[in-house]
C-alpha cells in the first residue's frame, strides 16, 4: 500500500476513533439533560464511527508498527445543543474536506480497500450530519427528537435511520434484519 494512503487511513482511523468516544460521552450528557432520543442518536452514531474505524484499520492490511497519528477532533463537553453543533462540525469536516482529499489520493493510487472504506464513511457521515442538524433544531426548541420506535444502524457501512422504513441499506444494500437497533 502506498505511504500516503496509509497515512490517510491512520488519520481517518484516529478521527473516527475519537468521534466514537466523544459521541458516547455526549450521549450521557444528552440523557442527563432530558433528551434520551438524542442520547440514543449519539450512541448509534458512536457505533457507526466504530464501523468506519474498523474498516480503515482492516484496509491497512498487514501494515503494523507504532505510528504517530494526526487527526482532527473536537473537544469539550457542552450542553446538548453545543454538542450537536460539535457533531455537525465534525461530520461536515469529514464530508467536505477530509474524505474528498483522502479518496482522491486513494483513487490516484488505485487503493481499492481504502476506497471502499472511505466511500462508505463519507456517505454515512452525510446522513449523520443531517440527523444531528434535525436533532439540534428540536433541542433548540426544548424538544427531544422524534423517533418512530427505534434507531437503526447498518453494521456494514454506518448508515443510520430514525424510521427503519428501508428494507435494505440505501448505501450498501445490507438487509434491514442485520441492523443494530437502539
Amino acid at each position: 500500500m502506498n505511504a500516503m494512503t496509509q497515512d490517510n487511513l491512520r488519520s481517518a482511523f484516529g478521527g473516527e476513533s475519537q468521534a466514537h468516544m466523544r459521541y458516547r460521552i455526549w450521549a450521557e450528557k444528552s440523557k442527563e439533560e432530558g433528551y434520551p432520543n438524542v442520547g440514543r442518536l449519539f450512541l448509534a452514531t458512536s457505533d457507526a464511527e466504530q464501523v468506519h474505524a474498523t474498516h480503515h484499520f482492516k484496509a491497512l492490511g498487514d501494515v503494523s508498527g507504532d505510528f504517530s497519528v494526526t487527526s482532527g477532533a473536537g473537544f469539550g463537553l457542552g450542553n446538548t445543543s453545543e454538542n450537536l453543533q460539535g457533531g455537525i462540525n465534525g461530520e461536515l469536516f469529514e464530508v467536505e474536506q477530509m474524505y474528498p482529499a483522502y479518496i482522491a489520493v486513494a483513487e490516484l493510487q488505485n487503493e481499492k480497500s481504502a476506497l471502499r472504506a472511505m466511500k462508505y464513511a463519507i456517505e454515512a457521515e452525510k446522513v449523520h450530519a443531517e440527523l444531528f442538524k434535525q436533532a439540534k433544531k428540536q433541542v433548540d426548541q426544548g424538544k427531544d427528537i422524534e423517533i418512530a420506535d427505534k434507531i437503526y444502524l447498518c453494521p456494514v457501512c454506518g448508515f443510520i435511520s430514525l424510521t427503519g422504513e428501508e428494507d435494505v441499506c440505501p448505501l450498501c444494500g445490507v438487509k434491514k434484519e442485520k441492523s443494530i437497533e437502539y
